[in-house]
């Protein structure tokens, strides 16, 4: 089967849905299917779209629905569409709800955000990762890692601000990887490492040396404002590593609702006394490894693999009938 799937995020992006389209395409092409990875829909023949994002991908689904009727389309949701363009644009977003014919959630809480008449096409797909071999940690510092692109949604120097508030006693290091949104923000992280000797920011960085370091982290901080279900939970808790959140959907979803390691949203202080209980207190962490490990089992490789396949199965036949 051709599939166009619909990326708004430049092709040499590493932001999350860049790195989601390349894993899905990999993914879809390991289930014998033909991809391509474009940013907008040009009337290229395909049997089915998926399109990554419901009001930037909002052209794209119209073009495609006007040309292919008949064509299953699955718009995945990310989190400014849940919880920004739902709200700013819903007239945007709810049309391309209207016009999917199934929509993939990437967390379990995604279906409490959608209107009743949508909740019916959501299909969850936990985004999955590959287990790491464990490394040994830092012996100096206790390495906190924050992995993602600095930009307002990340709320990216929260755990920076923590580290401030933290005894002079402790060894905590964060050290931060991703790229900055623009020039102001880089200026913020520059800014921030002169002044504050336990962050380090290291900016973009390879896969690889992203994964050496979560194979060594004992713990990772996200402290997003909004998420729909960010990979980089997958990959930190398939590797091992527990994470301290901000308590957004996006994260409870992924993590569980009894997961210890929340904190309110942009509070710094609560994230400071996390942090202070990770590294002090081997109890605490081993709950928060604990609860991570139950969690893996929903992250596996196969896992999103097979519900992919079930939902493309179930959507070629289910189009066609409709439309008959």
């Amino acid at each position: 089967m051709k599939i166009s799937l619909i990326t708004p995020a430049p092709k040499q992006s590493r932001a999350g849905n860049q790195v989601t389209a390349r894993r899905w395409a990999r993914l879809l092409r390991e289930l014998g299917h033909e991809v391509r990875v474009a940013r907008d829909y040009r009337d290229e023949p395909a049997d089915l779209m998926i399109a990554l994002h419901a009001w930037r991908s909002a052209a794209s689904i119209e073009r495609f629905r006007a040309q292919h009727p008949a064509a299953p389309l699955v718009v995945a949701l990310t989190g400014t569409d849940i919880y920004r363009y739902a709200k700013s644009d819903a007239a945007t977003t709810f049309r391309s709800l209207d016009l999917a014919d199934a929509l993939v959630g990437l967390h379990d809480l995604v279906r409490d955000a959608l209107p009743p008449e949508h909740r019916g096409k959501l299909v969850v797909i936990h985004q999955s990762a590959t287990a790491l071999a464990r490394r040994p940690p830092l012996r100096r510092v206790f390495e906190v890692l924050i992995i993602g692109h600095l930009r307002e949604e990340k709320d990216p120097l929260r755990a920076a601000a923590a580290a401030r508030l933290l005894p002079p006693s402790s060894r905590i290091r964060i050290v931060h990887f991703g790229g900055a949104h623009d020039r102001e923000w880089a200026l913020k992280a520059r800014r921030e490492m002169t002044e504050n000797p336990r962050y380090r920011w290291l900016g973009n960085v390879s896969g690889h040396a992203v994964r050496r370091a979560l194979a060594r982290a004992p713990l990772m901080v996200l402290s997003s404002i909004m998420e729909g279900g960010a990979n980089v939970v997958s990959e930190a808790v398939v590797a091992g590593v527990p994470v301290l959140a901000s308590a957004i959907p996006g994260s409870i979803g992924l993590l569980g609702r009894d997961y210890p390691g929340y904190f309110p949203i942009g509070d710094t202080a609560a994230l400071a006394r996390l942090l202070r209980r990770a590294e002090e207190e081997p109890a605490f962490r081993a709950a928060l490894e604990r609860h991570c490990a139950k969690r893996a089992r929903l992250f596996a490789p196969e896992r999103e693999r097979q519900a992919w396949r079930g939902l493309l199965a179930r959507l070629v036949p289910a189009r066609r009938a409709a439309e008959a």
